[in-house]
């Protein structure tokens, strides 16, 4: 099987997207709306969850939201004033029905459904602890445990319940949970991944992206704070903050890719912070050449940012089709060599006998960037430089991306050197990371306590990683048990 957009194939991966409403009629369908506005955080499965006042009301399928939730026998079945909905890359558990959010379950309390974008990286250690006290678990998603950490509170009060199961977890979080009693919508308390509030008149909406709030007409309030609570009652909202404050550490990936260039992220437009690390990359790295190329689409405004910063013409180098299925059998590997191309293909005649700038996001395991590379150079290329804009990605993340073991990343077991040669372009440059804080409006970096959560790029990571430490001390014991 040859999946046809090899560029985006080596790509990381946001985990999900989630989108709520809380008072309007029809809520399901707004919700439906809003999903497909942050179908670009993920496009395995996608599901909406709603209440009538009376019964919750669940429908969830593999595939895109266009397809799944665009059928008036579907959404007639989720009739309420008040929904969530899910978009999801499967990183933590495996791929199915099983793991498609938002999870649902009857507690004593009465039902609860949470939809969750990030990661919880204690969950197995939290998991087992659960099975040893006689939870049963029902899916692989890291999700469940919040479920059953409710489910399993001494508390008595739900909030509270939520509460004392939150305090339980580490790693990353944006949950948008409904219950009988009202929606609740809150972040971690570092804010690595993120949430953000609007209003649709009376309507309070809960989104991943404000680009969703846009698609349905809502007003942009604000962020939710990291380790907020904010919970709608009855048409009321208050807020909680029942952890220790402490500084935020936003995803700085979310700049640099997994957001929609029309979001607005702590009051920058994304679209603009992205050309300012292109014009950020021109200044540490410019080159002599004829044209800046990008990598369409994640390179486009970085591309645009170089090109004006260095003079270089902006040229669309490479052309993308819209109109292609994510993936189709192939009979021989001729013929998925030439599917490649379905994808993606050189404008030959503004490329030949030139000197190229590529512009892309990122490198992960380089087999992207060497397709590209080969591509310009079969399109007449006399040169081919290859700019990042992002700092080579060294290490994996445990906050809700798909990325490979730290093995399988390019950037950990070679040199810049190294990957341009491995890429096979003329030269290769990333984007320092000072200069990736700089394009945020940073001085630099600040090496005590930096601004963002950048571990992907230095391996800082801001919390503890509990099933990462575990599994590597169980295969340290592996290694040293006698043959």
């Amino acid at each position: 099987m040859l999946t046809t957009n090899p560029f985006d194939d080596d790509k990381l991966r946001e985990e999900c997207g989630i989108f709520g409403v809380s008072g309007a009629d029809g809520a399901a369908a707004l919700v439906a709306l809003g999903l497909h506005a942050l179908q670009h955080r993920g496009q395995e499965a996608a599901g909406i969850t709603s209440w009538d006042g009376t019964h919750f009301h669940s429908h969830r399928a593999m595939g895109h939201v266009a397809g799944n939730f665009d059928r008036d026998e579907v959404m007639r079945t989720l009739s309420g004033s008040v929904a969530c909905g899910h978009v999801r890359y499967a990183t933590t558990g495996d791929s199915g029905m099983r793991n498609v959010q938002p999870l649902y379950a009857e507690l004593a309390s009465g039902g609860f459904a949470v939809a969750h974008n990030g990661n919880i990286s204690n969950a197995l250690h939290v998991r087992r602890e659960l099975i040893q006290r006689g939870s049963i678990f029902q899916s692989t998603s890291d999700t469940e445990t919040i479920i059953h950490l409710v489910a399993t509170s001494g508390y008595k009060d739900l909030l509270d319940r939520f509460i004392d199961a939150l305090k339980q977890i580490e790693g990353a979080y944006s949950l948008i949970c409904m219950t009988p009693e009202g929606m609740i919508a809150c972040r971690d308390p570092l804010g690595i991944r993120p949430l953000v509030m609007g209003k649709l008149g009376d309507a309070y909406i809960f989104a991943s992206e404000t680009v969703a709030l846009d698609v349905v007409g809502a007003d942009f309030v604000r962020e939710i704070d990291p380790g907020e609570l904010v919970i709608v009652q009855d048409g009321d909202l208050r807020s909680i903050r029942p952890f220790t404050a402490i500084a935020p550490r936003p995803c700085i990936f979310e700049w640099v890719y997994f957001s929609r260039p029309d979001s607005i992220a702590q009051n920058r437009s994304v679209y603009g912070v992205r050309k300012a690390i292109g014009a950020q990359l021109a200044i540490e790295s410019g080159i002599d050449a004829d044209l800046v190329v990008p990598v369409p689409d994640s390179g486009v405004p970085a591309a645009i940012g170089y090109a004006q910063q260095s003079g270089i013409p902006f040229e669309l180098g490479i052309i993308r089709s819209h109109y292609v299925g994510r993936t189709f059998i192939q009979p021989s590997a001729e013929v998925r060599r030439l599917g490649v191309k379905l994808k993606h293909n050189a404008n030959r005649d503004l490329i030949q006998g030139k000197r190229i700038v590529l512009i892309d996001d990122s490198i992960v395991r380089g087999t992207t960037s060497l397709k590209i590379v080969e591509m310009m150079r079969e399109a007449g290329a006399a040169e081919v430089h290859m700019r990042i804009a992002s700092p080579p990605t060294t290490h994996s993340c445990f906050y809700g991306v798909d990325t490979p073991e730290r093995s399988k990343l390019l950037a950990a077991k070679m040199d810049v050197a190294g990957m341009a040669e491995f890429i096979k372009a003329d030269s290769l440059a990333f984007v320092s990371i000072d200069g990736l804080y700089r394009a945020l409006g940073e001085a630099e970096r600040t090496r005590v306590l930096p601004k963002y959560c950048d571990a992907c790029f230095t391996g800082e990571y801001p919390t503890q990683l509990t099933d990462h430490n575990e599994q590597a001390v169980s295969q340290l014991a592996l290694l040293d048990e006698p043959a």
